[in-house]
């Protein structure tokens, strides 16, 4: 039997509140990989059918291409080994399930894509396969800690560097690796633990060790609104990372240490706050799936926000400080893919649209650092090809500034534009028209 999670879902302009079958993972039926073969044949051959989701993302693009060019056209024409490309290709953002599939529960056929690649990955990493390269991918926070020792820090870059070696592990001679640093991001002075709540940073792997921080211009925009901020210390990584690899326990274990560190603080009234879109799509979207009998859980969950959530939310409450000495003029944002299937609002452009002579233009689609498709040899190619018409449409539009939502992007940005020019976090954007 499986766990029965309550999800609402917005589908029409309509919030409807169906009931989601979550597998229990330590049943053998779930594990055993025949049962798995015969489920993703299932679903395969459901979406092959229905294809609302052929412009979604590769992993349904690759399986119609798949499909399409064998030898019956169909799903029989397909060789085991096709199936696990569809699974590789799934980073689990979840758009296919909140925004495309009409299958999904209660619906009779019961479709739940996302789901089911991870059930993929899990029955992958319990049985072993995982390569040495994912591994080391899916451990962001180990390797920035390595990194940022001096000694240690410089010879993991030449090692990082060296073409030998990435092709021993299959990375991508193409592309860079961000340069590791450490810190806390807002300084010691924010360190509070009394006082008026505020907000508590949950810090993230990308802004602690991966070379770009937007939380010490979140902490200055946050208090020269007048609010309280608090730096948490003391978290691990959150475990999105993990959960792509299908390693639960690790991902279980980050959540027994973080969960209670954050819920003291919601207890006391402070809301928590993350620059990380994938950190804050696991806390809100997998982690009450996955665990829907963690109490405390749901708490940090439905207090924790995106940093341009939080300042909307001021707005409406007439607290956010509209005073801004800088224009921005037109901005190219691009909105992650786990930005967009949590919140249809676009915050960010609420946000900097009150600055005076600012046009913000959203940039849609995926930009190739999801999942590693970048960093992983095999899918390079792909992750260009996804982020293509971003770059094209930046390099139309010559914006004043362009950047994204997710730290992570805007390095990709860069890259991709390879034009000198660089990414800039919306929250720098903040600050600069504030000019502080």
């Amino acid at each position: 039997m499986a766990n029965q999670v309550p999800e609402e879902r917005r589908r029409g302009g309509k919030r409807v509140t169906p009931v989601r079958p979550v597998p229990k993972w330590d049943d053998p039926a779930v594990l055993d990989q025949g049962r798995l073969y015969a489920e993703l044949e299932r679903v395969f051959d459901i979406c092959h059918g229905c294809r609302r989701c052929a412009s979604l993302c590769p992993a349904f693009n690759t399986l119609f291409e798949l499909i399409d060019g064998s030898s019956t056209m169909g799903l029989d024409g397909l060789e085991r080994g096709d199936y696990w490309r569809i699974v590789d290709l799934c980073h689990l953002c979840g758009r296919c399930y909140t925004e495309r599939c009409p299958f999904v529960p209660p619906h009779r056929r019961n479709v739940d894509f996302p789901l089911l690649m991870l059930r993929a990955r899990v029955v992958r990493f319990r049985g072993r396969r995982v390569t040495l390269r994912d591994r080391l991918l899916a451990s962001p926070d180990r390797l920035g800690r390595l990194a940022a020792v001096p000694l240690l820090g410089g010879m993991a870059r030449m090692a990082a560097n060296s073409r030998t070696l990435r092709r021993m592990v299959r990375l991508s001679p193409d592309e860079r690796l961000p340069a590791p640093w450490v810190g806390d991001g807002c300084g010691r002075r924010t360190r509070q633990e009394a006082g008026e709540p505020g907000v508590v940073l949950f810090a993230t792997c990308s802004g602690s060790y991966g070379g770009s921080d937007p939380r010490s211009d979140l902490c200055a925009v946050l208090e020269h609104n007048s609010v309280a901020v608090a730096v948490l210390g003391g978290e691990l990584c959150c475990g999105m990372a993990r959960l792509q690899l299908g390693d639960l326990e690790r991902v279980d274990r980050a959540r027994r240490s973080n969960v209670p560190l954050l819920a003291q603080w919601v207890e006391r009234g402070w809301s928590i706050v993350t620059t990380e879109p994938a950190c804050l799509q696991l806390f809100r979207y997998w982690l009450p799936l996955l665990f829907p009998a963690d109490q405390q859980l749901r708490l940090v969950a439905d207090a924790m926000f995106d940093p341009f959530e939080y300042l909307l939310s001021l707005h409406r409450e007439g607290r956010l400080n509209t005073t801004f000495v800088n224009h921005l003029g037109v901005v190219s944002c691009h909105l992650p893919c786990r930005v967009v299937v949590q919140d249809d609002r676009q915050p960010v452009v609420e946000v900097l649209g009150l600055v005076p002579g600012t046009h913000v233009e959203l940039l849609g689609g995926c930009c190739g650092c999801a999942g590693g498709y970048s960093f992983k040899e095999e899918l390079h190619h792909l992750a260009r090809e996804m982020a293509g018409p971003m770059a094209r449409r930046i390099r139309q539009v010559l914006p004043d500034h362009y950047g994204s939502t997710c730290p992570a992007a805007g390095r990709r940005m860069e890259h991709l534009l390879a034009d000198g020019s660089r990414a800039e976090h919306p929250l720098s954007l903040l600050r600069l028209a504030y000019g502080i």
